[in-house]
């Protein structure tokens, strides 16, 4: 501590009027004080005792005027607080309406409304799909288009993804580690919670690595993915088309699987996802499927995008 934090003399003395005692008063109790006598102007004088100011005694002319009192801004700031927290307490009681808004009750409500809803857009996808079956059989009746024509177009169905399709296949299933798991290797630290969890990067890594295998077609849990498909992850669950999805995921793809499963192998975000999955237990099987049958896309092919606001 430097000793500029006590008051010095010019001359070099130290100045001890500059000293406190502990009490925070700057003299001590019952130290004279040399610089004279002064009054206390808040000590109340004995009943019955007399003054020692000379000269003959006036009457006083009257009670003095009291000041107006003014707000002090701490009041001010007092009372503002006070009706912040009615003002908080009011709209807490007004937006229960006697309910208990502290328990996980809307949660609940909440997950089971998104799970209604998937539901729902699984029987809109089947209804379309029976639809867009029934359009197809007129339209190959009554189109009046040539036999090439047709080829053409069950090639591009084909290639779409809107038609079933058959042949050999593998699967890739992926899962979360168990919520209690731990480093399994040594030299690895203690997992942290985004450890233990299968992560959007890790589906695309899969999808995008049996693409490059040479996959005809891939189908992620029960939907066929399209050009137009997008694999995103919403907090633990599966976003899919408007449907969510819960660990594990299964991704089955047709190929040759040999091709499929060296692409799986060699694909550089795998690998890093292999350091996980030995490291904390995060699930992971690939196996044959032998000859499957994916179903066709049933879903909307139409192109949504934002349009500027006019």
């Amino acid at each position: 501590m430097s000793n500029s934090a006590f008051p010095q003399d010019p001359s070099g003395s130290e100045d001890l009027s500059g000293f406190r005692d502990a009490s925070g008063r700057r003299d001590a109790p019952g130290a004279r004080d040399d610089r004279g006598p002064r009054d206390d102007p808040g000590a109340r004088d004995v009943p019955g005792s007399q003054s020692a100011a000379p000269g003959p005694q006036t009457a006083a002319p009257g009670p003095p005027r009291r000041p107006a009192r003014r707000l002090r801004p701490a009041r001010v700031l007092t009372l503002g607080v006070f009706a912040l927290a009615g003002l908080i307490f009011f709209t807490s009681f007004d937006t229960a309406k006697g309910t208990n808004i502290r328990t996980d009750a809307s949660l609940l409500k909440l997950s089971d409304l998104i799970q209604e809803r998937s539901h729902k857009n699984q029987e809109l996808d089947a209804s379309n799909g029976a639809v867009r079956d029934d359009v197809d059989r007129l339209a190959e009746r009554d189109n009046g288009s040539t036999k090439a024509q047709d080829e053409k177009l069950k090639r591009l169905e084909a290639e779409s993804g809107t038609e079933k399709l058959r042949g050999k296949a593998i699967s890739v299933t992926l899962d979360d580690a168990p919520p209690n798991a731990t480093a399994k290797l040594p030299g690895y630290p203690q997992p942290q919670p985004n450890d233990l969890v299968i992560h959007q990067q890790d589906l695309q890594a899969v999808v995008n690595a049996l693409w490059s295998g040479g996959a005809k077609g891939i189908k992620v849990m029960d939907q066929r993915l399209v050009s137009t498909s997008a694999v995103r992850c919403v907090g633990n669950t599966l976003l899919l088309q408007g449907r969510v999805y819960s660990p594990p995921y299964k991704i089955t793809a047709v190929g040759d699987p040999g091709k499929l499963k060296k692409a799986v192998a060699a694909s550089h975000a795998i690998q890093n996802l292999m350091l996980y999955v030995n490291a904390y237990g995060l699930g992971w099987k690939v196996e044959d499927d032998g000859t499957v049958t994916l179903p066709g896309y049933s879903g909307t092919v139409d192109l949504h995008y934002a349009k500027p606001v006019k």
